[in-house]
């Protein structure tokens, strides 16, 4: 009896072992499966934002990621000629969102954007702030800066900063560019120029009002609202070269949708 329960006995070991590992293997199949399918379908899509839109995207991917489990958002924060310049040199770019349409043309002629994509998001204005601790002696007008008590003046770089190209244009027309141009602190960002004014290196700056209203209005005044000849439109488009461009238009979608345009209005912006 013993005998031939020990038969049966191995005759079951060798039964269930292969059906074990047959149910192992299968699992771990599926496993992988599941992996492989998470990461195709969980991506990163780069958006490069000037830097005038720093909150107001930061918000805005906030909620579209919470939104789209699927897509996680990198920001990419900088001027608008700058961020041009990096997709023009093949940077790994989704959606550009620019603080100028001149930027967006001169990618839309290289055949850069998806033209289907691009839409005007929001709207801005220029103005001039200066330091606190100098109110009472702080020029008041554009013209006031010609006088010998204001010595540094900060503008963002008109090559690369639409708010200093912006900038530039107004006191261009104010006919006293020539006469201030050595007076000019240049910024990488309108984020510069406000901490120049902030830590009152400068007796100027001029930033656009999104910024001057959502950072340290304790050390500094706006001075004036600068008058300029054109419309300050930010325009928002995705990229030719994206490798998730679906993706990449959902992001379009909800900036021009009525949340993207709640948040960024909640932020100072302006509809186009």
């Amino acid at each position: 009896m013993s005998g031939r329960r020990e038969k049966r006995d191995r005759k079951a070991k060798k039964l269930i072992l292969p059906a074990f590992a047959a149910i192992l293997c299968l699992a771990v199949l599926a496993f992988i499966a599941v992996s492989h399918e998470t990461e195709e379908e969980t991506a990163t899509i780069t958006v490069s934002a000037a830097a005038s839109l720093t909150e107001a995207f930061t918000d805005i991917a906030r909620e579209f990621e919470a939104e789209n489990p699927d897509t996680k958002v990198e920001l990419n924060f900088a001027g608008s000629g700058t961020l041009r310049t990096q997709i023009e040199s093949g940077a790994p770019v989704d959606v550009f969102a620019s603080a100028s349409e001149s930027d967006m043309d001169l990618l839309s002629g290289k055949g850069l954007i998806e033209e289907s994509s691009r839409r005007d998001f929001a709207a801005n204005t220029v103005v001039m702030v200066v330091p606190e601790k100098n109110r009472s002696e702080s020029p008041k007008k554009l013209e006031d800066l010609t006088a010998h008590s204001v010595e540094k003046i900060a503008i963002g770089n008109p090559e690369t900063t639409p708010a200093g190209k912006y900038a530039k244009h107004a006191l261009e027309d104010a006919g006293i560019w020539d006469e201030i141009e050595s007076k000019v602190i240049p910024g990488e960002t309108v984020k510069q120029v406000l901490t120049y004014v902030e830590t009152g290196e400068v007796d100027a700056g001029f930033v656009f009002i999104t910024d001057a209203e959502n950072c340290r209005k304790d050390l500094y005044e706006i001075a004036l609202t600068v008058p300029v000849n054109e419309s300050i439109i930010y325009p928002i488009a995705v990229i030719n070269e994206s490798s998730s461009k679906e993706k990449a238009q959902k992001f379009v979608n909800f900036v021009i949708g009525k949340r993207g345009q709640e948040i960024l209005a909640e932020h100072g912006f302006k509809k186009p």
